[in-house]
């Protein structure tokens, strides 16, 4: 299933919008567009869908949704329902990642943040303190005004980027070219990968990208990254997976192939490994 491409709504006399949902239907359906999002569920509950992550969202969420990275939230049917007790409350902001001004987020103190945007082009689940923070924001954003406004966004960003906890949610290979980093020698790993990921990469020829021996590779990657070159292959193969299940009809068996996997053994045990879920059980979660 594609994604339906929005278009943000804006006043001419506001850098971003901001919205008060209190209907179930606003966020139920699988869409993408180019603003950030920070999302607050002050009241509500149901499956959240980023990317190929797939996850239960409830009261007192809060979710910062990267440009162009589809997404949705689904309710739960009982908010459905003429029920005076399920009863949705949620805050959206959209704003693009220069509504501070062109040049602002490379001065040197507002590097946190920048990470913070980077980050969020894979989803990024608040938690920690800041999640009761940033929603403390959103809802007095909801009555600011000026200047107020600017500052109350500009400080929710900064609290979330001194979060430590915060989560990434869609896989590394969802959207792989959204993913960057500032390394020039990971970034030429990273790209190669991404173009190659469908057949067998020799350890001597991804060496030989990041101009390294294939022992010091082996040791480079896990050190800049926290994992095995094996296991980040692996975490392309099935968010491409994933995104073929969602987006395509693919047989379960051509998509294995299709994704860099070399039998089905192997691609069912790895998918839910990282999935916690079957490929078709994934599918049909996602298509319910």
């Amino acid at each position: 299933m594609k994604p339906q491409i929005l278009k943000v709504a804006t006043e001419p006399l506001r850098s971003f919008s901001l919205r008060k949902d209190s209907e179930p239907h606003v966020n139920n359906h699988w869409h993408l567009h180019a603003e950030l999002e920070l999302i607050y569920f002050k009241c509500g509950e149901g499956t959240q869908f980023i990317g190929d992550s797939i996850s239960k969202f409830e009261s007192g969420n809060v979710v910062l949704v990267g440009p162009n990275l589809p997404h949705y939230w689904k309710f739960e049917d009982t908010f459905f329902e003429e029920d005076p007790l399920k009863k949705t409350d949620v805050r959206v902001a959209h704003f693009s990642e220069n509504f501070l001004g062109n040049g602002f987020l490379n001065l040197p103190e507002n590097r946190g943040i920048k990470d913070v945007l980077e980050r969020a082009k894979r989803g990024l689940q608040i938690e920690g303190k800041a999640r009761l923070k940033v929603a403390k924001i959103l809802e007095r954003l909801s009555g600011a005004e000026g200047s107020l406004r600017i500052l109350l966004m500009f400080e929710a960003l900064a609290i979330i980027s001194g979060e430590t906890e915060c989560r990434q949610l869609s896989s590394v290979g969802f959207k792989p070219d959204d993913y960057s980093d500032e390394n020039e020698r990971i970034q030429a790993i990273y790209d190669y990968s991404i173009k190659n990921f469908k057949r067998k990469i020799r350890l001597e020829e991804i060496a030989d990208v990041a101009n390294i021996s294939p022992n010091s590779f082996c040791r480079y990657f896990k050190s800049r990254t926290g994992k095995t070159y094996s296991q980040f292959l692996i975490e392309l193969r099935v968010g491409h997976a994933c995104k073929l299940l969602i987006e395509t009809n693919t047989c379960l068996k051509r998509l294995c192939f299709e994704s860099g996997f070399n039998n089905f053994t192997s691609f069912h045990k790895y998918f839910k490994v990282i999935t916690g879920r079957s490929p078709l059980m994934y599918q049909r979660e996602f298509l319910a």
